[in-house]
């Protein structure tokens, strides 16, 4: 082959050398990559979640208990999570819609960020902050394993916990309430070891969060693009580092923080250099990364849904969250959508299809572990 022709070859996007599969597969390794939200706690066949999972064929669901987009006050009770028998039900019938294991994700930290709350019939719970002022293994272990048979038995496979972020008072969307284990680096590694360890006896999967850490914030990401580079420091990666080393990572989330120091030009959701260089190079991490919303101010203040997809995927992520539970709104056909953007994307040689279809492998080793 002439070396003229190699060079231009080698200019082309991945996806242009490479065949692209049907859009049929397409389409179902680019909604595997969706975790994606929707209202009410009882679902027929014409519901927005059996569109979604039967039809779409979406890798991942998350739930919530209220609901955020509603008009009027936030009231417990308003969106997924009403009773334990009613969510055991629900996630029993998102499952038989579904023609492979389905990722059912709930925020279940303990504190203010609890999901299965003691008004719907579960146990109560503590926050992160007084396990490690405790700093006690027995009672560590007694709350999350409460919380993970809890999970268990109505049908939550991945809990978006435990929160590896440094704790810091001044916080107001992390150390405010309470959701760090400790400014120590050990007792939080230790504790989220304990925490991981339960939800594995009962079967539960644990996403790890929010790297590269989140606990020097001074800001809300869910209001906009927070820049902690005058605050972050380099031992905030050693908890997640810790528990990479020890084997203990199923899913890691990243956080919608800017930081020049990690990286002068993207937050860490869509950063390449972040996810790809420091994450999966440095840490040698190989398992599943999810973002955190991709419709919270952080990311949609600064960027078009469309360019933040095209960066998240590129930069590594494996799993999209779109809750559809945030002041930006719901939209019931937003899944739909995004599978749209995402094969476009692909399709114009934007992503290289060999992108979307690693994470979908990685999707798929994770569900292989679900029992």
């Amino acid at each position: 082959m002439p070396v003229v022709l190699i060079a231009l070859l080698a200019l082309l996007p991945l996806s242009l050398r490479a065949q692209l599969p049907d859009d049929s597969i397409l389409r179902r390794e680019a909604a595997r990559m969706l975790m994606v939200g929707f209202r009410g706690d009882r679902i027929d066949d014409s519901s927005d979640a059996a569109r979604y999972v039967r039809d779409l064929h979406v890798g991942s669901i998350v739930l919530f208990d209220i609901d955020l987009t509603a008009d009027g006050p936030r009231k417990i009770g308003t969106r997924n999570i009403t009773t334990k028998e009613r969510l055991t039900a629900l996630t029993a019938q998102l499952q038989s819609y579904a023609d492979e294991p389905l990722i059912i994700a709930a925020d279940q930290e303990g504190g203010m960020v609890c999901r299965l709350k003691p008004q719907y019939g579960f146990k109560p719970t503590v926050n992160a902050l007084h396990l490690g002022t405790v700093d006690n293994r027995d009672t560590t272990l007694h709350y999350a394993m409460s919380i993970a048979e809890e999970m268990k038995e109505c049908g939550v496979n991945l809990n978006l916990a435990p929160v590896l972020d440094i704790h810091r008072d001044d916080s107001p969307h992390i150390g405010h309430f309470k959701r760090c284990f400790s400014t120590d680096v050990d007792a939080i590694t230790r504790h989220a070891g304990w925490f991981i360890d339960a939800h594995y006896k009962h079967g539960v999967l644990c996403a790890v969060k929010h790297f590269p850490g989140h606990g020097s914030a001074l800001g809300d990401s869910h209001e906009g693009l927070v820049d902690v580079t005058d605050t972050w420091q380099p031992r905030e990666l050693e908890p997640f580092a810790n528990l990479i080393a020890k084997n203990k990572v199923d899913v890691v989330m990243t956080a919608h923080i800017y930081n020049r120091r990690l990286d002068p030009d993207y937050p860490a959701t869509l950063s390449h250099k972040i996810i790809t260089e420091l994450l999966r190079d440095n840490l040698h991490y190989d398992g599943v990364i999810v973002t955190d919303d991709m419709y919270m101010e952080g990311i949609l203040g600064q960027y078009s849904i469309e360019d933040a997809i095209a960066l998240a995927i590129n930069a590594g992520a494996d799993i999209l969250l779109a809750g559809n539970n945030i002041e930006t709104g719901f939209e019931a056909d937003r899944p739909f959508h995004l599978v749209d953007i995402i094969v476009d994307l692909v399709k114009s040689g934007k992503v290289p299809y060999e992108r979307v279809h690693q994470s979908s492998e990685r999707i798929l080793r994770l569900k292989s572990r679900l029992k």
